[in-house]
């Protein structure tokens, strides 16, 4: 090979190097927790490597944080602010209903991921059809971890907790407030900690891997529990249509198989793994934890099937949903999703 000949291939080569580094493809992912946040930590990194493998490099993932706040990362995807986020559902008053369903009491321990993945067969199966996500494309369904309440002040029963203000979020969560007696205050989750510090909130409303990751063990020394928690929180992680554009068919078949139903696991072991340390953490400043007791817990039965009644009655006939049937495929894919694999060997150790 001569000289000249040699520097044309290697220019070439060269350009051929530059030419796949200008076609990678990025998916800009808004995120609105703080950075130790297991959705930062855990669920975009390892969406990401998925990604990655998944197209052989050709899309990536990009994580912005503090685009817009929880409220407004709906339309930031919509509009095209960003490729994608997550939703909780919650901070949407009036816009979304049929997500209530995975959020009702149980009175039954099971994990998150479990409940992911039986949300994601069950928006798949009859939610979907209804529209309620119209302008995104969702590609995964979340369920956070048992909704406890926190308390400035040692609560023990239903009673004690009456006009007492503690935080909401909105879903089911606000609607049992108001069935209790409580003074809801809405917040988010970051603004929890301030608040409690500060003497504006006796509680809150929230999950165990709060108590660490918001810092709420340092405000909030009780606990008040019930199996399977007061409420559950509803999420979905939404693509703008738009993206696909940007990638071949075979890219999007690629990261749509490492999304849906795997990502929603994802979504719950994060979940699940966050709110053990949650817990360990509380435990280690002397958190106390109180079981709701037996009498209160029949109330609280009551509650909450009134709560499903007056809901299914109404999302079947705004939704054209029959909510009941469809509550009742979450309840027996909570105990198939129970028989499969967990997503947690699928996780890279460094984002465990």
């Amino acid at each position: 090979m001569n000289k000249t000949t040699g520097l044309m291939i290697g220019t070439l080569t060269a350009a051929v190097m530059s030419t796949s580094a200008l076609a990678q493809t990025t998916l800009t992912v808004s995120t609105w927790a703080g950075p130790n946040h297991g959705i930062n930590t855990m669920v975009w990194p390892t969406w990401k490597s998925w990604i990655e493998e998944a197209t052989e490099g050709r899309v990536t993932v990009e994580v912005v944080h503090d685009m817009g706040p929880p409220a407004s990362q709906m339309e930031m995807v919509a509009d095209g602010i960003a490729d994608a986020t997550w939703i909780f559902h919650g901070y949407n008053t009036g816009r979304f209903e049929l997500t209530k369903l995975p959020e009702f009491p149980t009175f039954e321990d099971f994990s998150s991921e479990n409940a992911s993945a039986a949300y994601w067969r069950t928006h798949q199966e009859y939610l979907a059809a209804a529209g309620e996500h119209r302008g995104v494309d969702v590609v995964a369904a979340g369920v956070h971890g048992p909704g406890w309440i926190f308390s400035r002040e040692k609560l023990e029963t239903l009673g004690d907790m009456q006009g007492k203000r503690i935080r909401v979020g909105g879903g089911v969560m606000g609607d049992l407030s108001n069935a209790l007696n409580l003074t809801g205050v809405a917040l988010p989750p970051t603004g929890v900690y301030e608040a409690g510090s500060q003497g504006v909130i006796d509680g809150a409303m929230l999950v165990p891997e709060g108590l660490r990751s918001f810092r709420v063990a340092e405000v909030f020394p009780y606990t008040l529990k019930v199996d399977g928690g007061f409420y559950r929180g509803s999420f979905t992680i939404a693509v703008n249509p738009m993206f696909w554009d940007q990638v071949s068919p075979e890219d999007r078949a690629a990261i749509e198989e490492v999304s849906g139903e795997r990502l929603s696991r994802l979504f719950g072991y994060m979940m699940d793994t966050m709110d053990v340390r949650g817990v360990a953490f509380a435990e280690e400043q002397g958190h106390t934890f109180t079981e709701l007791g037996a009498d209160d817990l029949e109330t609280l039965r009551g509650i909450s099937d009134d709560m499903i009644a007056d809901w299914a009655e109404s999302v079947s006939s705004s939704r054209g949903v029959d909510a009941m049937a469809a509550i009742e495929f979450f309840r027996e894919q909570l105990s198939a999703a129970a028989g499969d694999d967990s997503v947690g060997d699928l996780v890279p150790d460094e984002f465990k």
